[in-house]
């Protein structure tokens, strides 16, 4: 029984840290070719090219933590003994890993982000990805402000 609430506590520590680890933020990305910039406006330019792109198919950690208890929980009921603790243990981390799996594979639909490519007036290249376009196309004069392509 104490190892059983030894792993109890293990579970809910590294659940708290993953959770406390997990991003949430739904704010666009910008990984440019100049991404040692400071989220502040970063000048002006014309549209290169736009592309749609794959975006990160990023996890909260929630799916794992259900899936690593659901894993222990089935597994301690097998065996017993020194047996039981180490199946509840694979259990947990087989659990973790299917219920890690299933919530990225879940978030997957409609993860679409685009990829704009702007030749700025000073000549740099610099690539934005953005969850949307709206009215931007190839050749237009655009500004970027705070890691987003706006028409200028």
């Amino acid at each position: 029984m104490n190892a059983t609430r030894t792993f109890a506590a293990a579970v809910l520590a590294t659940s708290a840290l993953i959770t406390g680890c997990a991003s949430t933020s739904s704010q666009p990305y910008n990984n440019g070719y100049n991404s040692g910039y400071n989220n502040v406006s970063m000048g002006y330019g014309t549209i290169e090219s736009i592309q749609v792109v794959q975006g990160e198919n990023r996890t909260s950690g929630a799916g794992a933590i259900v899936g690593g208890l659901v894993g222990a929980l089935a597994g301690s009921q097998v065996g017993s003994g020194g047996g039981r603790t180490a199946a509840t243990v694979a259990g947990g981390v087989a659990g973790a890993a299917i219920g890690n799996n299933v919530e990225r594979n879940r978030g997957a639909n409609g993860a679409e982000v685009y990829q704009v490519n702007v030749r700025m007036d000073n000549g740099e290249y610099r690539t934005v990805n953005q969850d949307s376009v709206y009215d931007l196309r190839v050749g237009n004069r655009v500004r970027i402000v705070d890691g987003r392509v706006y028409r200028y």
